[in-house]
This record gives structure tokens, sequence and C-alpha cells, in this order.
């Protein structure tokens, strides 16, 4: 059954998309889905094969994946595509730019899980453009086939019903984060409050992919998804060798391919995506990757529960600091 939810804003700039590129965008995240599906779980999956822009490992699945939308985008021609593992790529005169993430949740695919996901997010052929320009945003999970469709503007259309969770008590919390990476001591500093706090009576996930977390608050299974991973490194630069310790060298962060699209959908469904201090995304750059396009974000069900995993993120950068200076004095505890 098919359900739609419409924020009710009143911009509306639909009518700017060209239709034949909206069908190129939600057939391509199809055929990747079709062509991944049946890789999942496989052993030679998580084969290394390369390593992408972003510094993350290229496992032979992304490679069926990459290869679709190289071909479906040839085949449009005047169409340009910013991947994950190619980068940018032009062909002819651009009508508009598809980022594309072919498997957000290498990990999970290649196990064989749930948690993955194609991401196709549409936004007008220039390279200067910012996730506030993104008019039209798909997550199709592999797994299932469950596919999320937002415009901007026009809410989201879904495979199931489109909910979101009214829980507003930190202690009862839902959550997941973006951890992998990222140094495992100084996060879990950070994010004591959250994760003790919700042991008990809430419960949270590491589930291996950000759009797959994020399209969970517009289910209504999850309340909120928190990376701080970039956000930490911007307030304590001094972190940042840890970070490249624990990244193989890169940074590893989400980037824009990873919440272009989810985060239209979550906004689009009534949910609420900002940085970790509250600051918009829309200024971020949509197409890129590696060293200077790296974010962190915070999504949530409604704004009463982002403000309080504002403040609750806020306390964890202040614990955070106090540990970075004991440590430096040689007192490793937190």
């Amino acid at each position: 059954m098919e359900a739609t939810h419409t924020q009710g804003r009143e911009r509306n700039t639909l009518s700017e998309l060209d239709p034949a590129v909206e069908e190129l965008a939600i057939e391509l995240a199809a055929r990747v889905r079709d062509a991944v599906a049946p890789s999942l779980g496989e052993p030679g999956a998580r084969a290394r094969v390369g390593v992408a822009p972003g510094g993350d490992v290229t496992m032979a699945i992304d490679e069926i994946a990459e290869h679709i939308v190289e071909e479906a985008c040839a085949r449009a021609g005047d169409i340009a595509f910013y991947s994950e593992d190619r980068g940018y790529v032009e062909i002819g005169t651009p009508r508009a730019i598809l980022v594309v993430d072919p498997i957000d949740g290498t990990r999970p695919a290649a196990a064989g899980l749930e948690s993955c996901c194609v991401s196709v997010a549409v936004v007008p052929p220039s390279r200067a453009a910012t996730l506030g320009d993104v008019e039209l945003g798909i997550v199709h999970e592999i797994k299932s086939g469950r596919r999320f469709i937002a415009r901007r503007g026009r809410g989201v259309v879904a495979d199931d019903l489109v909910r979101r969770s009214p829980n507003r008590d930190l202690r009862a919390l839902f959550w997941t984060a973006g951890l992998r990476g990222r140094p495992a001591v100084p996060m879990a500093v950070l994010l004591e409050e959250l994760i003790d706090g919700s042991g008990m009576h809430g419960g949270f996930f590491d589930l291996g992919s950000a759009t797959f977390d994020m399209t969970r608050i517009v289910t209504g299974q999850l309340d909120a998804y928190v990376d701080v991973g970039r956000h930490v490194i911007d307030v304590f630069p001094a972190l940042e060798p840890a970070f490249r310790a624990a990244g193989d060298g890169a940074v590893c962060t989400n980037f824009p391919y990873d919440v272009a699209a989810a985060a239209l959908i979550v906004t689009e469904a009534g949910g609420v995506v900002t940085r970790p201090d509250g600051a918009p995304i829309a200024d971020h750059p949509a197409v890129g990757s590696g060293d200077g396009y790296g974010i962190a974000v915070l999504a949530s069900a409604s704004a009463v529960l982002h403000d309080e995993l504002l403040a609750a993120i806020e306390r964890g950068l202040g614990r955070l600091g106090v540990w970075i200076g004991m440590t430096a004095n040689g007192d490793s505890r937190p």
C-alpha cells in the first residue's frame, strides 16, 4: 500500500525538475537494487577491490552497483553523476546531477543484512549545488525492495505507512549512530549519556547505513540518528590523528551522497535534520567527497526531541573536552 505525507510548505519547485530526469533517477535506483540483491551475503561480495575517493574500501559488491550507474547514465545521456567510487562523471550537456551512493551500507550488504540501500538525489547541473538544492531523493532498500521517494515541497511517497515516533524522552530513545571508522573511546565519551541513559528503556543500534538509519525515522522504528564524527574534529582538531588512525589514513565520516536523499526524505516527512550544533545543512556542498566534504548530521522525529538531543550532544562535547585534557596529562580515565 502506498502512503503519502505532505508537510504543507509553500515552496514547490518540482516543476523545474525534468520529468525524464526524475524517471531516470527512480529507475536507476531500482536497477541497482535488482543487480545487487542476488549478491547479498555471498562470500565474494566482501572482497576488497580498491579505495573510494573519500577513503573507504571498495568491495566487489560495490563494483556491481557502480557499473549499473555508469551504464544507465551513459545510455540516458546529457546527465552528470557523482558516486562514491567513481567521483564526478559528466556525460554530454547535463540536465542535472545525480548524487548517488549505489550501496549505502556496503558491509551489511556483504553480510546479507537488511540495512543496505541505494540512495539517489537530484540537484541542478552545477558542481556548486548544495544539499539545500536537492529536489528529489530516493532511497531504495536492497534486501526488502521497499522504497522512499521525496520531492521537495511535495512530501514523501513510500511503500509502507509514513509515520514518526512521538517519543520525546531520552531515556526511552530508540536511536542509532555512525561509529565505523571513528575512534571508539572519544565517541563513547561523547555519547555516554545517550547510550547509558537509553540502555534499559530504549535501545541503541549501529546498523551500518546512514540512509537506512535515517529512513527508520520515517517508518517510526527509530527516534533519531546521531552522527557527530566530523563535528568532533571541527571542535577538537587535536583528535584528527586518532580519526585517521581509525580510518586507515582517512577521516571516516559521512559525505554528501550518504545523506542527500535521506535528509530530504526525513524533512519532507516532518522530521528534523541539522548539524550536531543545530546549524542547517542546506549550505553544505552536495557534490564531492574526501577532505573538505565531510558532514555530521543529527536527524530526529520531532523538534522537541531534537532540542533534547542537541543539549545532550553539547554536554557530551563538554565531557569529551575534559577527557582530552585528562589524557593530555597522562590520565586515561573518562
